[in-house]
């Protein structure tokens, strides 16, 4: 284990926020979510974006419900109205919940519409009012706090003093948690894929956010493809001496190669390895199992009711890398196997090529 981020582990209280999974819109469902506790205890996990016309207007329960095994998991909302924002942080409250975040980094056109997501960002003030009806809504409650995601910047704002700025005022409304995704994003002319690999990462300008607020917590986010980049961004004086980030936010690489979670508990917490019994296939299983229970539980059900392709899809990165996991996502992939149980799927997938053949 690299020695910096080792004593950091040893002799400081870590943050709540060290290790998370970025909220990922059609990915970070409650399935995905219960999926990657499986793979990581430690994680902080959190929804895809909720917006509050959603949650107000729609199917509540059906966007707020999560397993218990979840926790902690934050709820993302997306909008940009303290009244309806306040609602929904007391919605999230209520449902037990452990953070609410609010979404000031998606650059789709979409959101854009929606006067929330990355605009939002020229518009700290609205944003700070945003954060201040929320923390008044949940009474202060420590137990909820309210965070900010973001970008550096927009467009062609380059300037560091931009997010300086934008994170000193919305701090002043009482938020102490920001996650920083370090791009800019563009509003125009870019698609969100084109916005997270296009505009250049700017690890620097999250580094000089701790620096210059050491009494805020400071996430990054933004390009960390494996854990040995995790590692180097969390290790005291990465950048600038004496000062170390609160934590790392992953998003596609912890869903295309979730095992990479496995070593968290290790490489980003000190613990112990895991133990030989945990492997990919003892998750497997698990997740089998829940699917199962899940069919049962929504069996009949007008809307919602759990088909187990809509569950294992998360899984289909488990065995990345390892030989025969071409065939075994092809099983698990097979929609004409839509009608079997899971545990009979899971026997297929693990056949031997030569029997599966016979």
């Amino acid at each position: 284990m690299n020695q910096g981020v080792m004593s950091a582990v040893t002799e400081t209280q870590l943050s709540p926020w060290r290790a998370c999974v970025a909220p990922m819109l059609d990915w970070t469902d409650r399935h995905c979510r219960y999926f990657h506790r499986l793979i990581s205890p430690e994680a902080r996990l959190y929804t895809e974006m909720l917006t509050t016309g959603a949650l107000i207007h729609g199917q509540m329960t059906r966007f707020l419900d999560y397993s218990e095994q979840e926790h902690p998991v934050a709820l993302q909302l997306g909008g940009s109205e303290p009244a309806d924002l306040a609602h929904c942080a007391k919605l999230a409250q209520k449902w037990g919940y452990d953070e609410v975040n609010l979404n000031c980094g998606c650059p789709s056109e979409r959101v854009q519409r929606g006067a929330f997501g990355a605009c939002l960002m020229n518009e700290a003030t609205l944003v700070a009012d945003c954060v201040k009806a929320m923390i008044d809504a949940v009474g202060g409650d420590p137990n909820v706090p309210i965070t900010v995601k973001h970008r550096i910047g927009i467009d062609q704002i380059e300037s560091y003093d931009f997010v300086r700025d934008f994170v000193g005022t919305i701090a002043d409304a009482g938020c102490h948690v920001f996650i920083v995704h370090a791009r800019n994003a563009w509003l125009k002319g870019l698609s969100p894929k084109e916005n997270r690999e296009i505009p250049p990462l700017r690890y620097e300008f999250v580094h000089r956010l701790k620096r210059d607020f050491p009494h805020l917590t400071i996430v990054l986010n933004g390009g960390l493809a494996d854990n040995a980049s995790c590692v180097e961004q969390l290790r005291p004086g990465a950048v600038h001496e004496g000062v170390a980030l609160d934590g790392v936010m992953v998003g596609r690489a912890a869903y295309h190669t979730p095992w990479m979670m496995a070593d968290w508990a290790e490489l980003l917490f000190g613990k112990e390895a895991k133990p030989e019994s945990f492997t990919r296939e003892s998750v497997e299983r698990a997740m089998v199992a829940y699917t199962e229970h899940e069919m049962a539980r929504t069996k009949g059900w007008a809307h919602g009711e759990v088909r187990w392709p809509q569950v294992m899809r998360h899984v289909l990165g488990l065995y990345n890398g390892l030989p025969g996991a071409r065939r075994w996502r092809q099983v698990w992939s097979d929609h004409k196997l839509k009608d079997q149980m899971p545990s009979a799927v899971f026997d297929l997938a693990h056949q031997r090529p030569d029997k599966a053949a016979a």
